[in-house]
């Protein structure tokens, strides 16, 4: 079968069809890494029985499914990641609050001094993946509640290793990514994140220090310290139990949860047990 899912979520996406076809070596997936629009395109027209989004169907797709291709949809919520803000390697300032991110994507802050007090950096370079993906839309709908990312220095990275890459190069950037593409998968504590860039901590007061700053890590996604969280979504348009369901329902289920887990995003079912631990310098 085919399926897509939006190009943020593809990290995770294919370890999942991966260890899927492993596990069943006659199961022939081909994903299709696409923005947000044309997922849900292909979705409403029948191209696809599945698609990965971190939005649910609206009450007119919903209708649209099941009028038009006779098929009640079932969505799946299968796990949550943060929207994590990356900086240069040689950007020292490395936390922000949520106020000050709100200033950046509306236009109303586009220098660096307008945010850090002194800085001489000059401009910010704000950098998505692309203007049609979950990671913009969950910026638009989330952060600036409805209004248009308005910010006079945007650049479209075309792909989230394209953030990355833009983002080592450029000083001044501030790029916008999801999580599960910055965290270093050799950690099995999930703290460590890629030594390419710098991922900022977030703050909900009014001005971040590091005191009061966190970074998408696991647990700050689970106590609702880190702010910026959003769910990720299977949804299904399949009549029967076929492959489609079976490699959702994977993904939804132990296995698949488990692997979400250990990706460093969080899983959405699963028995957690937290531990404090004494560090001892």
């Amino acid at each position: 079968m085919k399926f897509a899912s939006d190009e943020s979520f593809s990290p995770i996406v294919e370890e999942e069809r991966k260890q899927f076809v492993f596990l069943y070596p006659n199961a022939h997936l081909t994903p299709i890494y696409t923005d947000d629009i044309d997922g849900f395109t292909k979705l409403m027209a029948g191209e696809i029985p599945l698609y990965f989004s971190s939005r649910d169907l609206k009450e007119g797709e919903r209708n649209h499914i099941e009028t038009k291709l006779d098929i009640k949809p079932r969505v799946y919520r299968i796990g949550y990641d943060g929207i994590t803000f990356i900086v240069n390697r040689a950007n020292k300032d490395t936390c922000i609050s949520v106020k000050d991110v709100k200033r950046i994507l509306s236009g109303e802050a586009t220098n660096w001094n307008q945010i850090v007090k002194g800085s001489t950096r000059g401009k910010i370079d704000v950098v998505f993946d692309n203007a049609r993906s979950a990671t913009l839309h969950y910026c638009v709908d989330s952060i600036l509640d409805g209004k248009p990312i308005n910010s006079e220095n945007i650049t479209a990275a075309k792909t989230s290793e394209g953030v990355i890459e833009y983002v080592e190069n450029n000083p001044n950037a501030i790029g916008v990514i999801g999580s599960n593409w910055v965290m270093d998968h050799r950690d099995p504590t999930h703290t460590t994140f890629s030594m390419n860039v710098q991922v900022m901590s977030v703050s909900i007061r009014d001005e971040a220090t590091p005191e009061n700053s966190w970074k998408p890590y696991q647990f700050y996604l689970l106590d609702g310290t880190y702010p910026f969280v959003r769910t990720l979504y299977a949804i299904l348009v399949d009549p029967g139990f076929r492959l489609p369901r079976g490699f959702t329902e994977y993904v939804a289920g132990p296995e698949g949860q488990t692997i979400i887990l250990r990706s460093g995003l969080l899983p959405y079912r699963g028995d957690l047990e937290l531990k404090k631990v004494d560090i001892k310098k």
